[in-house]
């Protein structure tokens, strides 16, 4: 009896683990699809100065299709209201400190799965200047839970490097 016990155990080893090697390794691409909440942005410039372009508690995402399209939103957590209640009606202040707290973007993107970059082909921005452009990213950590990734050629005052941190929006 014993005997039979240690075999049905080793029978349902061994098709445990071939069912675990059988499944398919995910693409970076594969793996990158889907919806990222927004949790951090440090801008470091090539003098070593630090800062949080969106502030400590931004709000954002970015949206990664299957078929290579991609949304980013990045907005700093505490940006003024408009005391008129109208978009188009806010006080210089008000419009520079928006303009200055937010970055949206989209357009397609593709993966060097051997390089770990993730490319972006901007169609639109609100920083319009990158309309048409390419922007590389390396894809430093990427789990089911996790996306970090470094923007090397970032600029605001100075040239500097940006690393975002993303978490994924559960199911």
């Amino acid at each position: 009896m014993k005997a039979l016990w240690l075999l049905a155990v080793g029978v349902v080893i061994a098709i445990g683990s071939t069912a675990a090697m059988a499944q398919p390794v995910k693409t970076l691409q594969e793996q990158l699809v889907g919806t990222w909440n927004f949790v951090i942005a440090e801008i470091t410039t090539t003098d070593g100065r630090k800062g949080l372009p969106f502030g400590d508690k931004p709000k954002g995402m970015v949206i990664f299709t299957a078929d290579g399209h991609f949304s980013q939103v990045h907005v700093a957590g505490d940006l003024p209201r408009i005391a008129s209640n109208n978009r188009l009606a806010g006080s210089p202040e008000d419009n520079r400190a928006i303009v200055h707290g937010s970055l949206a973007l989209f357009g397609t993107y593709s993966v060097d799965e051997a390089k770990r970059t993730l490319t972006f082909k901007i169609e639109g921005s609100t920083f319009p200047n990158q309309q048409g452009t390419s922007q590389t990213r390396t894809i430093d950590l990427l789990t089911a839970d996790e996306f970090r990734n470094t923007n090397p050629t970032a600029a605001r005052d100075l040239p500097a490097v940006a690393s975002n941190y993303y978490r994924r929006v559960p199911p």
